[in-house]
């Protein structure tokens, strides 16, 4: 199985609900900051110990910056709070995942979702809720203002229907639902044990046709969904190495720029 097809695979499990709520998207181009062919936001989810152990050194190493969507939930959080308040000085992103991750256990692998953490059991206006409090929270951990969003699962649908609009006026973007992006500019892989080179072949293989490449980690080097350590830090160094061609940012900064074009 190659890239492209893990991509398709996985991400009819995590993004499919969201990407069919998605607006109309605009037909125009994007151009990055320095004519690169293409922007590429390296994200790491659900605030992972390896995340910290692995994945900001690497990057920190490279001079790369990354956007971490944080589950405030996590015990990783109050444990190591210094560490997460010095990689958003560093310049890394602490982005919204939710307090507690829920996801719907009516979708295909879900099993391990807790009862209480149900989608499907849950309101729009819950979720509103607790998109805030997630906010807020992030808010005193980073100081920042502007914020991104990752649906955890890309799971959307509560009991009385999809709740990403009553949340959209909290953030500059979601991941998934751009509303300024035009139509197949972005393209999404969630890794899970590739090596350093089939990363990197994906991204030039998404990079041929120009847009925004969407990298969507978990653990780096250990706990779940995990690539290796070696694996991530080939990628970042050729993404270092290769500056001239691919923007590489936080997914808050990259849509802020996009955003800003006319």
């Amino acid at each position: 199985m190659n890239l492209r097809q893990l991509s398709f695979l996985t991400l009819t499990f995590s993004l499919a609900s969201v990407q069919a709520e998605t607006l109309h998207k605009p037909s125009k181009s994007i151009e990055w900051p320095q004519n690169q062919r293409a922007a590429v936001s390296l994200s790491y989810d659900d605030a992972l110990n390896s995340q910290l152990d692995n994945a900001i050194p690497a990057l920190n190493h490279y001079n790369l910056r990354g956007s971490f969507y944080l589950t405030l939930a996590s015990e990783v959080i109050p444990n190591r709070l210094p560490l997460w308040r010095s990689a958003a000085a560093d310049g890394h992103e602490l982005g919204n995942h939710t307090l507690y991750h829920p996801c719907s256990k009516s979708q295909l692998g879900t099993d391990w979702v807790k009862p209480y953490n149900n989608m499907d059991e849950r309101t729009r206006e819950q979720m509103r809720d607790e998109v805030i409090l997630a906010n807020s929270f992030l808010h005193a951990i980073d100081g920042q203002s502007k914020r991104t969003f990752t649906p955890p699962c890309g799971h959307t649908q509560t009991s009385d229907g999809d709740y990403l609009n009553s949340v959209s006026d909290l953030f500059i973007a979601i991941k998934g639902a751009e509303e300024n992006l035009p139509e197949g500019f972005s393209s999404f892989v969630l890794p899970h044990g590739q090596s350093g080179d089939e990363l990197i072949e994906w991204v030039k293989n998404e990079a041929a046709d120009g847009g925004l490449i969407q990298i969507i980690f978990h653990g780096i080097g250990g706990d779940h969904l995990s690539v290796s350590a070696q694996a991530h830090r080939e990628l970042l160094e050729f993404l270092s190495n290769n500056r001239e061609t691919y923007w590489t940012n936080t997914y808050r900064n990259i849509m802020t720029h996009v955003n800003q074009q006319p």
